[in-house]
């Protein structure tokens, strides 16, 4: 359930092409209207837009965005000529955000899984990022992150977790982003009672990077796995989530919760990882913008109800109460409101 806006009428990719070209015109760019134009298209009005404007202007519109949005702080043209220090003022977050939202969903993910696993700290934070694509996407759209993955990098995702990721949560995260799940629902209730007992053992023994339980957790489509959780809970009293939590505080055993509720409640993941973003001193945009971009056509609804079932406060308000500018504007419009 998607929070995007979509006018009922919408411009034609040549007339919104022709909108961005004339806000970057001139000194400084018009934001305004790039969040009005981008921020109200779904993904294969942007994937238009983008190709339009290559063709209109033999240029990419990533390119421009990333040059007229791009830097901290800028001071604007022939200012210092002037005798004044003008210094139009773009924010990082505004422009990740953007750039990350115009971008192929595809190409987009393979980018941020890529920054995960490049980024210097490699705790649950970073990591969740590779198991939130493997695990809350469909298989065709895990494939197509793989496929753009190596055209962007020249190495295969699988590589550089690797290259990047200690063991044993990289051979986790090697099992799920190599898999291909039965994307049907089908579910066997026998099979479901008979894996929960492997899980159950599995954690029991605290060997939780077992052979047994990765296949399953990697090959089962999602509504098997959810009746095997559903079965795990009946069965032996507790949520799959929460014996795991008692095996450890390590980043084994972090990695793995949210792989099962990725598969299990993507929306609560979501909520927590906006929550997680917000709590505290401090804001972590690249968190927060990750949530909203990525989810904002697919289940933003659903993480929004999560959100207040869990905080007891809407997910507009934490937003709102964290954010400042168009970095606040852009995030919000993707979220439905009027801005």
């Amino acid at each position: 359930m998607s929070t995007l806006r979509i006018p009922e009428v919408v411009p034609s990719p040549t007339e919104d092409s022709q909108t961005l070209m004339k806000s970057f015109k001139g000194l400084g760019t018009n934001e305004k209207s790039v969040i009005s134009v981008l921020g109200h298209r779904d993904a294969s009005q942007r994937k238009k837009i983008r190709e339009t404007y290559q063709q209109l202007y033999n240029k990419s519109l990533i390119d421009d965005i990333y040059s007229e949005l791009s830097g901290d702080f800028r001071i604007l043209p022939f200012s210092k000529y002037l005798g004044i220090s003008t210094i139009a003022s773009y924010s990082r977050d505004t422009l990740k955000a953007v750039m990350l939202w115009t971008y192929e969903p595809s190409e987009r993910d393979a980018r941020l899984a890529n920054e995960a696993l490049k980024s210097r700290k490699k705790t649950i934070t970073q990591l969740q990022v590779i198991a939130e694509i493997a695990c809350a996407s469909s298989p065709d759209h895990l494939v197509a992150v793989r496929q753009a993955y190596c055209g962007l990098f020249n190495r295969s995702l699988e590589e550089d977790i690797t290259a990047n990721v200690p063991m044993p949560v990289q051979k986790i995260l090697i099992g799920l982003v190599r898999s291909y799940r039965y994307d049907k629902e089908l579910v066997d209730p026998d099979t479901a009672n008979a894996e929960a007992a492997i899980l159950r053992e599995a954690i029991r023994t605290k060997q939780l990077d077992n052979d047994n339980f990765l296949i399953i957790l990697s090959t089962r489509n999602v509504h098997q796995l959810r009746a095997t959780f559903e079965c795990y809970k009946q069965n032996y009293g507790f949520s799959i989530d929460q014996d795991i939590k008692s095996c450890g505080k390590g980043l084994l055993e972090s990695i793995l919760k949210v792989v099962i509720w990725c598969i299990d409640s993507p929306e609560k993941h979501f909520a927590e990882v906006v929550r997680a973003s917000v709590v505290g001193l401090g804001t972590d945009e690249d968190s927060l913008t990750r949530a909203i971009v990525t989810r904002a056509e697919v289940d933003m609804m659903k993480v929004r109800g999560e959100y207040f079932i869990a905080n007891k406060t809407s997910l507009d308000n934490a937003v709102i109460d964290d954010t400042s500018g168009d970095y606040r504007k852009f995030l919000m419009t993707l979220l439905g409101a009027k801005v």
